[in-house]
């Protein structure tokens, strides 16, 4: 039943060993100071390693860009050598890892700036509250990036990426989506620019197309992703046109030759509210002829489905891979999927529990047994 997902996909010159992708998940346990990944990241991303592919969790590309606790870095020799002790481990696994890049834009808090505001697209604030290390705040209006000021940020990724070849990655994915700089950039609720990066879908793409071919020249474009999510509001951050924006950014990519994009397709009730946009996937298919990876709320049996209609080359989970370390090995045995306890509790708090005490299957199995001769029910 599960045999489309278990097959073996090429993505460029990334070479998956299954379709059951793990998706981006900040989970805050980096140490601090610093935001360096340590030994807790180094188990936790061990233990998944039988993903066809890991895509990190959001990693900050700079002080700038990164705004959420305990989150990692990537921009400091610190930050390069924890994340090789995590690609060490994950290749030991005989497992494929990329790292995503982040620069959170309107959504960092001034508190983590020095009392600075943050950057974005335009001067607008972000709705709701940040997370800070204090516990949550309002957002804060952002200042617009001057023109001149853009490809100092172009090259902020672009030292990112070599840091993260430097630790040992097999590629890189860009966040281009849930309302982040990239996507501030895109959507014309939070670009409102009059210069060469507002105004029109071609304008409104070309931070992207420039984040991207910088990315491209560090790794070359066949090492290259990018994550997008065109379906609806997210994070304040929305479009009244999203069909012409997103076929603009489609186009942009096809046209760089990038490996691969990730689309989260949530449903109502996913993490950030967003509403579900039916078949946005059909647009970029009109419009590029890479990989495609849909994510976001998939059982088994709809992750094989959409495999087998073509409506995704490979499928990113992502809570589920929190409480089933070994979600691929589950998949292909037929078994049941864990649920995830004290969620979303254990989500972003420190220390092993909810992040690698979760149990392997045959693990769980064990226990169980064990469970049922001490009851004498075995």
């Amino acid at each position: 039943m599960n045999e489309a997902l278990l097959q073996p996909l090429t993505l460029g010159a990334l070479e998956a060993r299954n379709r059951i992708f793990m998706a981006p998940l900040t989970r805050g346990r980096s140490q601090q100071p610093g935001s360096i990944p340590g030994e807790l990241m180094e188990t936790y991303y061990r233990q998944r390693a039988g993903a066809g592919m890991i895509i990190t969790e959001a990693t900050g590309i700079s002080v700038e860009g990164l705004g959420w606790p305990a989150a990692p870095g990537i921009w400091s020799e610190e930050q390069v050598e924890g994340w090789q002790r995590v690609t060490k481990a994950v290749h030991e696994e005989g497992g494929l890892i990329v790292m995503q890049l982040w620069h959170m834009g309107r959504l960092v808090h001034p508190d983590f700036l020095g009392g600075e505001p943050p950057v974005s697209a335009s001067a607008t604030t972000a709705p709701g509250h940040a997370h800070t290390f204090e516990g949550r705040k309002d957002h804060q209006q952002a200042r617009a990036l001057d023109t001149d000021e853009i490809p100092r940020v172009v090259e902020d990724y672009r030292k990112a990426a070599a840091n993260a070849k430097a630790a040992g990655m097999d590629g890189i994915q860009l966040h281009g989506a849930n309302g982040y700089l990239v996507d501030q950039f895109l959507r014309s609720s939070t670009n409102l620019r009059e210069d060469p990066y507002g105004g029109s879908p071609e304008n409104r793409t070309r931070f992207l197309r420039e984040v991207t071919a910088a990315l491209i020249g560090e790794w070359g474009a066949d090492r290259v992703g990018v994550r997008l999510s065109p379906n609806g509001e997210t994070q304040g951050c929305d479009d009244p046109d999203p069909a012409s924006i997103f076929g603009e950014a489609a186009r942009v990519l096809e046209d760089l030759g990038v490996a691969f994009i990730e689309l989260r397709q949530p449903g109502p009730e996913g993490t950030f509210g967003q509403t579900d946009v039916p078949q946005q996937d059909a647009l970029f298919r009109q419009h590029y002829s890479g990989k495609l990876v849909l994510n976001s709320d998939y059982s088994a049996a709809e992750a094989v489905a959409d495999i087998d209609s073509g409506r995704a080359d490979a499928i990113s989970f992502g809570r589920p891979y929190i409480s089933n370390p070994d979600l691929a090995a589950r998949i292909e045995a037929g078994a049941d999927w864990a649920e995830n306890v004290n969620v979303p509790q254990s989500w972003y708090l420190p220390g092993p529990a909810g992040y690698i005490d979760y149990p392997a299957m045959e693990e769980a199995g064990q226990e169980k047994a064990a469970h049922e001769v001490a009851e004498g029910t075995a």
